[in-house]
């Protein structure tokens, strides 16, 4: 397997990285987007949440058809809905269509991906490598995704660019990165086309089988993951860079640099991550490393002007993705093979229903509380939630911990 298991690690980094262009190009788009058609805070809320509830259901029907449906004609088939969610709300400027395209089409406007598409990923991984492998393995995972992010921030500032230099009004040029934006997503559900139905030896197994160790264990960080996907829904890519646009006055340009910038930190945190964890462990990396990105966020909206909001931003984000690999490589590795699809199933669910319910109530905050109330928030939401992991879950070691 392991030539294969290569093999197939490339082709899932190379859509995870076509597919994370097209999302860090909608999360710093969709919300700029909304304003200029004249959307109010509310309704770009209510976009925002409909595209994240989209992710959600579409997250429970993978876990539900994962059992029946080849993990190949899933990928494919939740490559082609963005794209055609994409084409949709670049031909309207009506709310009500934009919003049920952005659902349909799943839009991600978080900057990350919090869709479907990572359950079936983060199940297929652990059997492409060894348990000694697999972090540094969903590390390389989320360095691809990063890098797109980063990639995918910068094109979110060509519209800025078409106006200057090509006098394309603001509004065609931003149509001009959603045709992009649908075109990276058909490009990766070309490469997922080109996978076996599927790399695992095991059928996967469902909820209702997983075995009476797991179960207590899925549970439990299941509920702490919606504390966090919550919290983490109220400071979503979208959110922030309303924030700074709306604060600070900057500008498409600057805010796609800004947020570019970001993802490149976040990149270079997972390697450092996957080399923490070896030597304190998955979940001390998760919990140390988390809070103070959270205590950051306090910094950002107590900044008063945007030099500094930015450098505590860019702070930030070199700390916050820390915790992602590991846990993905920790929820994979306390659960059987057979039972990860499951795993990645609902836990991937519970943080897209948080992360579908925060977006419309940060609106709201926003206009009755000051556009920083949703920051200050989810800061106290993530700290609650990592001293919950580590308390509940210190103990419960991975299998190369023990």
């Amino acid at each position: 397997m392991s030539g294969a298991g290569a093999r197939y690690r490339r082709l899932l980094y190379a859509g995870a990285l076509l597919r994370a262009l097209a999302i860090g190009l909608m999360a710093v788009l969709i919300g700029l987007y909304c304003s200029r058609l004249g959307f109010t805070a509310v309704q770009i809320g209510i976009v925002l949440s409909a595209a994240l509830w989209g992710s959600a259901i579409a997250a429970l029907g993978t876990m539900l058809a994962g059992r029946h449906v080849s993990e190949r004609a899933l990928l494919v088939t939740l490559t082609l809905l963005p794209a055609a969610g994409g084409a949709l709300i670049a031909s309207t400027d009506a709310f009500a269509v934009l919003a049920a395209a952005a659902f349909v089409g799943m839009v991600n406007v978080h900057g990350r991906d919090r869709g479907a598409i990572p359950i079936l990923e983060q199940a297929m991984f652990p059997a492409t490598t060894t348990d000694a492998e697999r972090t540094r393995v969903f590390a390389w995972y989320n360095v691809m995704l990063d890098g797109g992010y980063a990639v995918g921030g910068l094109l979110a500032g060509l519209p800025t660019i078409l106006e200057r230099y090509a006098g394309i009004p603001e509004l065609d040029g931003m149509r001009i990165a959603l045709g992009i934006f649908c075109a990276l997503y058909l490009a990766s559900a070309a490469i997922y086309a080109r996978l076996p139905a599927r790399i695992a030896d095991t059928a996967p197994a469902g909820l209702r089988e997983l075995s009476p160790e797991s179960r207590p264990i899925v549970a439990k960080i299941s509920g702490l993951f919606m504390i966090d996907a919550f919290a983490g829904g109220f400071i979503g890519t979208a959110i922030f860079a309303y924030f700074f646009a709306e604060r600070f006055g900057a500008g498409a340009a600057t805010v796609a640099i800004l947020f570019s910038a970001g993802r490149t930190l976040s990149a270079f945190s997972h390697f450092a991550a996957a080399w923490l964890a070896k030597r304190i462990g998955l979940v001390n990396t998760m919990v140390y490393t988390h809070i103070p990105s959270s205590l950051l966020l306090f910094t950002v909206v107590a900044a008063d002007d945007f030099a500094w909001a930015a450098f505590f931003f860019l702070l930030r984000e070199a700390l916050n993705e820390m915790d992602v690999p590991t846990r993905q490589s920790y929820v994979m590795a306390v659960v059987k093979p057979e039972e990860r699809l499951a795993a990645a199933g609902i836990t991937n669910l519970v943080r897209s229903t948080g992360w579908a319910l925060a977006p419309g109530f940060a609106g709201w905050l926003m206009q009755v509380s000051g556009l920083g109330a949703p920051l200050v928030l989810a800061g106290i939401g993530k700290i609650a939630y990592d001293l919950l992991l580590w308390r509940e879950f210190r103990r419960v070691k991975p299998p190369e911990e023990r």
